[in-house]
């Protein structure tokens, strides 16, 4: 029976936005080009195009071979899930294209495996050529196309990893890469190391004085650290570190991580008041102080020229400080409900003071328990992290090996920076986050997370 190697990608500019796709059919033995295919789609968003890359991908490989056993690798692991029946398909767009795939082969002849983007150039550059295409008013033609494939990287790809017993992923990890930081010598955390990169950690300005900034609270979750440790790292095999004289002992898990740049937005009327400022209240704007800061991030993360992609929160004052941010970069933005501040109820524009007067007992209940709401039906730390949770997952499912801007608020910053350090609940209330400042996460393909940069505030002085 005849086995070929399926690599798929697909991409919008604007997500919706202008879109293509590419896929090529690989011997896995040769790694030989045995055939490409690439469209432009017109407006499509990026999951759109990746399952219309799976879907080209497929039928090329049946028009050569109908009886061919396949593996099928792209970085899209929501599609990987999807095909692969862990994860439920929700979206009515994607429904039909999934079943599209789905009739192709039949199931018993294909397999899915989650891939790094960078190892996955050959049908990323077909696509951004089907792109670049359509923006010329063109199809993409095989004849134009320079997407050619390392024909070693491929056959090195095609051989599976060596598998062995789980152990303990967190601490394996870990021993990987300092043992990668030790035959490399690591690197100083300066600001073009800390994100958009594929190694370094560091902090700056971790202040602990502080309580509340703008008092949009610091959070905590409703799962132990240690609980959420494990799931992130639940389907982590052991990374094994370099034999003694070798450079790199990596497994597939190392490659480029997605990295998370999370910009708390710039100052309102309320941040100097310290009044708490969530979903549920006025939704002010931006201070012409915050338009400064908006002004001053966008000049720092345009020198660093790493973000890929920006996406806000819904609440005015994110949109604001992101679109200032994406006209100097060029970008648009898309929003995401999910990174919305916690919703405060009736503590909304209260300062902590008037809240401890009014309500003391409700206000301690909510200090002493991520479960515990603020009065009048408020959104409680519990539900935040879960929703934050499921919002960084499926981030990451869409943007695997990028370089994304996030511009939300204090709370699912500090979530996000807690659930990546492993660290207690309580741990969200000694962290400093001020307005318009930079916090960077990296989060690799093994289900481990990096915390890189806390509260960076160098581009507003």
């Amino acid at each position: 029976m005849p086995r070929f190697v399926v690599e798929a990608d697909g991409g919008s500019r604007g997500n919706p936005g202008p879109a293509g796709y590419g896929a090529v059919v690989l011997d896995p033995a040769s790694g030989e080009t045995l055939a490409e295919r690439a469209e432009f789609i017109g407006v499509a968003t990026n999951n759109v195009a990746e399952y219309k890359g799976l879907i080209a991908g497929l039928t090329a490989a049946r028009e050569l071979a109908p009886d061919a056993e396949v593996l099928v690798r792209m970085d899209s692991k929501l599609v990987v899930e999807q095909m692969s029946g862990r994860w439920k398909i929700k979206h009515p767009d994607m429904k039909p294209l999934a079943a599209e795939a789905a009739r192709i082969l039949p199931r018993a002849q294909v397999t899915y495996e989650w891939i790094p983007r960078e190892r996955n150039k050959h049908a990323d550059r077909l696509a951004n050529e089907a792109m670049d295409a359509g923006k010329r008013g063109e199809q993409w033609e095989p004849s134009a196309s320079s997407a050619a494939l390392d024909a070693s990287a491929a056959r090195t790809l095609s051989t599976p990893p060596p598998s062995g017993p789980p152990g303990d992923a967190a601490a394996g990890a870990a021993a990987a890469r300092a043992a990668l930081a030790a035959s490399r010598g690591v690197p100083a955390a300066g600001a073009d190391t800390l994100f958009g990169s594929p190694a370094a950690a560091g902090t700056a300005e971790a202040g602990a004085d502080t309580l509340f900034a703008e008092a949009e609270p610091g959070s905590a979750g409703a799962v132990t650290a240690a609980a959420e440790a494990r799931d992130r790292a639940g389907h982590a095999a052991t990374a094994a570190a370099p034999a003694a004289g070798q450079g790199q002992g990596w497994g597939p898990d190392m490659g480029a991580p997605a990295t998370f740049v999370l910009l708390r937005h710039g100052e309102t009327a309320l941040t100097p008041q310290k009044r708490f400022s969530g979903s549920g209240g006025s939704d002010p704007e931006l201070s012409p102080a915050g338009r400064r800061q908006a002004a001053a991030v966008a000049e720092a993360l345009a020198a660093r020229g790493t973000v890929q992609t920006v996406i806000s929160s819904p609440l005015l004052r994110c949109r604001e400080t992101a679109r200032a941010v994406a006209d100097r970069l060029g970008l648009d933005v898309t929003v995401e409900q999910g990174l919305r501040e916690v919703d405060f109820g009736a503590w909304e524009g209260l300062t902590f003071a008037e809240v401890q007067e009014r309500f003391p007992d409700d206000l301690q209940a909510w200090l002493d328990s991520p479960k515990a709401a603020p009065t009048g039906g408020g959104e409680s730390f519990a539900a935040a992290t879960r929703r934050i949770s499921a919002t960084r997952d499926r981030l990451l499912a869409a943007h695997a090996g990028r370089t994304v801007l996030l511009v939300t608020h204090v709370t699912p910053v500090k979530i996000l920076v807690r659930l990546a350090l492993g660290a207690p609940p309580e741990s969200l209330f000694r962290m400093e986050l001020s307005a318009a400042s930079l916090s960077a996460v990296a989060y690799y393909a093994d289900g481990n997370a990096s915390v890189r940069l806390l509260n960076d505030t160098a581009h507003l002085r």
